[in-house]
């Protein structure tokens, strides 16, 4: 259930929809199978089995979009390419050119989609209307940028603003790093990555490994900043802050775990699980913003 990455956003000040309202605007883009010659397909698809595109709890709401996508290796349309304009060189005379190769090859495409496999990809999308942030659980950008499109297909107004802080994540990391004195409620951890700021862009990673204040320094004196850095909220929660303000490998911690309640059924246990969750990401998201010296006014 944990989300294992966050992209955090921040959702406009006039956005305001009900979970019913959410659930109506989604459903003109639920999830529909692409056709034999579509190479990708995306839409809205329940959160769980058995309930809604929006799965609302407390003014928490999970979504999750589904995109496929044809497996068709480059190498396999290149080998029939090859195989047909060998075809058509025996029976005009002479190889065929740039512009009829394309040609080829769009159509042997075109032949080999509907024979195509298709893998079925889930990216999951926090709200939280009480904190108002909006969460995609994504390690890759591109998979943000498809959440925000097909968000910005069923929303007008998009409800989505870029996230600011007054205090770049990169200044800040190195900051906690070289005076070591992380923020209140933070404790680092032991990976670490410092990069240079030129063009060069000598990168230096500690991983699973506690880094020296002197080698720290001395890094910083030649001009890296950290633009990774492992660190534990309230003992509750690990994860790695990027310079961009991204949280990688977010995991729940013993204390946390510890205090899970079993559920008597399935349902309930996915709410209690979303609950836990939500409340202890929101208040670490609130704490990590605060640490960056707020968020930056316009």
């Amino acid at each position: 259930m944990w989300f294992k990455n966050l992209r955090i956003y921040r959702l406009a000040p006039t956005w305001d929809i009900t979970a019913d309202a959410l659930e109506a605007a989604l459903e003109r883009l639920s999830f529909k199978p692409g056709a034999a010659s579509d190479m990708t397909a995306f839409g809205w698809v329940p959160p769980r089995p058995e309930s809604g595109l929006v799965h609302a709890l407390d003014g928490q709401y999970l979504l999750s979009l589904r995109v496929e996508k044809k497996l068709l290796p480059a190498t396999v349309v290149n080998q029939f390419t090859r195989a047909r304009a060998q075809e058509i060189e025996e029976q005009q005379g002479y190889r065929p050119g740039r512009k009829q190769m394309k040609e080829i090859k769009e159509q042997i495409t075109d032949e080999l989609l509907p024979k195509a496999f298709s893998i079925y990809r889930d990216t999951r999308v926090w709200v939280d209307t009480s904190g108002r942030w909006l969460v995609v659980d994504a390690a890759a950008a591109a998979k943000c940028d498809e959440v925000m499109g097909a968000l910005a297909k069923v929303l007008d107004p998009f409800p989505v603003v870029p996230l600011y802080t007054e205090l770049s994540p990169a200044s800040a990391m190195t900051n906690w790093l070289v005076s070591d004195e992380p923020p209140s409620n933070f404790s680092i951890d032991q990976d670490t990555e410092l990069r240079s700021t030129n063009e060069s862009r000598a990168a230096v990673r500690y991983v699973r490994q506690s880094v020296e204040l002197d080698d720290v320094r001395k890094h910083v004196e030649a001009g890296k900043q950290c633009t990774r850095l492992a660190l534990t909220w309230a003992d509750r929660v690990s994860f790695v802050l990027t310079d961009g303000l991204d949280l990688k490998r977010v995991a729940p911690l013993d204390v946390l775990q510890e205090g899970r309640v079993p559920a008597s059924d399935e349902a309930e246990q996915f709410d209690s699980d979303f609950a836990l969750m939500s409340g202890e990401l929101s208040k670490l998201i609130g704490d990590l913003v605060e640490a960056l010296g707020g968020e930056k006014q316009a």
